[in-house]
């Protein structure tokens, strides 16, 4: 799992027969059917269109993409989020990240042992008690496009904007974020548990937002950006 982590950190556009042919060179010797099994516990998805099989139920609202050709000015005018799988010594957990377009700064996040909705509202909420963006960006999945996700920011009259199906770039900031974290901090450590990990997290979250500058943003730090 460790290694179809960061293959799909650099090719998200491999679909499961790829994915499994480099299992295979890396001496790996299962069949393509776990290797499907493992992409959905993993929460991956090939980027590339596909079509629409299905309308989905109607608690399932998909949003169109809002911020083709948005202009982003200031901190708080759009925040997006996104799930990743987080690999440890002994298991996995799922993160999800709530991130600031204009300053990259983290706002909010969580861990789970599970795909469920709740670790997300409840990153949501965390977020929400620090302020209010103008537009909340997210993938099609269906713990963002749920009625107990969206109902959430319709209240607070946030605007949902969400990814178009398989296009990868719309959500560009978190993903690039993913790769970031993965190759600074969790691929550098073996963390044993899911205590260890979260400590850890902590750790890094601390020092991208306020120890890291970054080279787009001036070299100025997360933190330092968004004021």
């Amino acid at each position: 799992m460790r290694l179809m982590d960061e293959q799909y950190l650099k090719t998200p556009f491999y679909g499961v027969r790829r994915m499994h042919q480099i299992v295979l060179w890396h001496h790996h010797h299962v069949n393509i059917k776990r290797i499907r099994r493992l992409y959905r516990l993993m929460g991956f998805e090939a980027i590339y269109p596909k079509p629409r099989l299905s309308a989905g139920s109607k608690e399932h609202v998909i949003y169109p993409y809002l911020l083709k050709g948005y202009e982003i000015t200031a901190p708080n005018q759009v925040w997006s989020t996104d799930i990743t799988y987080v690999p440890m010594a002994n298991g996995f957990l799922y993160l999800v990240a709530i991130i600031d377009w204009f300053s990259r700064y983290v706002i909010s996040w969580r861990l789970s042992n599970s795909l469920d909705t709740y670790f997300c509202i409840e990153a949501l909420m965390e977020a929400l008690a620090y302020a209010h963006p103008e537009i909340f960006n997210t993938d099609q999945g269906v713990q963002f496009t749920s009625r107990n996700f969206t109902s959430i920011l319709e209240s607070k009259d946030i605007r949902i904007s969400m990814d178009g199906r398989g296009r990868v770039f719309d959500n560009i900031f978190i993903e690039r974020f993913w790769r970031t974290l993965k190759y600074e901090d969790i691929y550098l450590h073996t963390y044993e548990d899911g205590l260890s990990l979260w400590k850890g997290l902590n750790r890094y979250f601390h020092f991208y937002n306020w120890e890291r500058p970054h080279q787009s943003l001036g070299n100025q730090t997360p933190g330092e950006k968004h004021g």
